[in-house]
């Protein structure tokens, strides 16, 4: 490892979050080795090409104008590098399960390539016990002491697609095997983070970043179970929130929507419950959010039946947004995608807008974002507003349709229009 705290990294995955944080690293002088499987990724990247809404094209070029970010789908490279940072996808399998072969492969293939002196740290979401499970054992493999020969520590990731903040005040929690494993992750992120944040162990570093997901997670999913009872009731849950929180303590805003989307919070409390039933303890929070999730694509599906009036399979559908949150492109586990095969499987005609979205794939077809023209919204019968994107023409929207139903309240500036439902 050096001592003047220039270090030579390799990022495995150059998503949401190996991506950006390749770039802080190359802003700090560190040279960086991105390595992804995904060759269209590094095809792009190579051409100076960005896939991430939060990245632009000349943004890439930066990267590359130092001289010290080089991309490739080869791990040999890791022969040569003080640090080894995995930012891998971790979703869950058909069985809503962990499914970890990212990781596994992440560092099988990596093994043949470690060498003493170096740094492995994982910062894909888990749940705790993942690094000393997965990750340890197969380093321990190879013949290495861990914490004397080799170096292992788990630091979770907090990037926010979309969000502007400066990703470098943002505290990175860091846990090491031991404490020179920590110890040593602590000196590589303090080259781009202003605050680290040490905690004793992975495990409490793993159970850190879920708690974090698991607390909205549910949160979450009381506004929308309670949004059920406001729309029988005739109660605008927006506005009752909003009075909520005029309270000056003891209340935190959350609301409700078509379901949960991202990676991180429909996902993450998901690993805790399976981890859970290996100690035979019933997270039952979880189990109850997330049933009541899993419910909120059919009930916008039956909510913009019964206020057409008409049968689906006689109505043309125009749905805005398809990501999961707004002003970015990333679909992961986006419920705007479930709502919309829903609406097709019930015989309606959908088509779609997204600015951030060219194409999705629904069933065994791929769906392209049309143009938001006047004419385009006039057509359709139902305007359904999924992802509620800043740079939308909401008074367009508004003005043409003959019924808009937004799920977002993306449109609360717009309510004195009379064919605009909010649910």
């Amino acid at each position: 490892m050096n001592e003047n705290s220039i270090f030579k990294i390799a990022v495995i995955g150059l998503g949401y979050v190996g991506l950006p944080l390749s770039n802080m690293f190359v802003q700090k002088g560190h040279t960086v080795y991105g390595i992804d499987v995904d060759t269209n990724k590094i095809n792009l990247l190579s051409n100076n090409q960005s896939y991430l809404s939060d990245f632009s094209d000349e943004d890439i070029e930066k990267m590359f104008s130092q001289k010290n970010f080089h991309v490739g789908s080869s791990f040999q490279v890791i022969n040569d590098v003080d640090v080894v940072i995995i930012c891998v996808p971790t979703p869950l399998d058909k069985d809503t399960k962990p499914d970890l072969r990212f990781i596994r492969s992440a560092i099988t293939n990596s093994q043949p390539f470690l060498k003493p002196g170096q740094l492995v740290v994982l910062e894909s979401s888990t749940y705790p016990g993942t690094t000393e499970e997965e990750i340890v054992p197969l380093i321990q493999s190879n013949g290495f002491e861990v914490g004397n020969q080799v170096f292992v520590a788990y630091s979770p990731e907090r990037i926010n697609p979309g969000d502007k903040t400066m990703i470098s005040t943002i505290p990175k929690v860091v846990g090491g095997v031991t404490s020179a494993c920590t110890n040593l992750a602590k000196t590589v992120y303090e080259s781009i983070f202003d605050t680290v944040v040490v905690v004793s162990s992975p495990k409490v570093a793993e159970l850190t970043k879920i708690l974090e997901n698991y607390q909205r997670f549910v949160n979450i999913s009381v506004m929308n179970q309670l949004l059920l009872l406001c729309d029988e009731m005739d109660i605008n849950l927006w506005e009752v929130i909003a009075a909520a929180s005029t309270k000056p303590y003891g209340f935190t805003p959350y609301y409700p929507g078509p379901g949960i989307g991202g990676h991180c919070i429909p996902v993450d409390p998901l690993y805790l419950l399976w981890k859970a039933g290996q100690y035979n303890i019933d997270l039952e929070f979880i189990s109850l959010s997330h049933k009541i999730n899993e419910q909120m694509p059919q009930f916008i599906r039956t909510k913009v039946e019964k206020t057409l009036n008409k049968p689906l399979k006689m109505s043309h559908i125009l749905a805005i947004g398809v990501t999961y949150k707004k002003d970015v492109n990333d679909l992961r586990e986006s419920v705007a995608l479930r709502v919309i095969e829903q609406l097709k499987n019930a015989g309606a005609h959908v088509e779609f807008h997204d600015p951030f979205v060219s194409e999705i794939k629904s069933g065994n077809s791929t769906m392209k974002s049309i143009n938001l023209s006047s004419s385009e919204i006039k057509q359709a019968d139902c305007t359904l507003i999924l992802t509620d994107h800043s740079c939308l023409p909401y008074e367009l929207i508004a003005q043409e349709s003959s019924l808009v139903i937004d799920t977002r309240n993306a449109m609360k500036s717009l309510h004195g229009y009379k064919n605009i439902v909010l649910i």
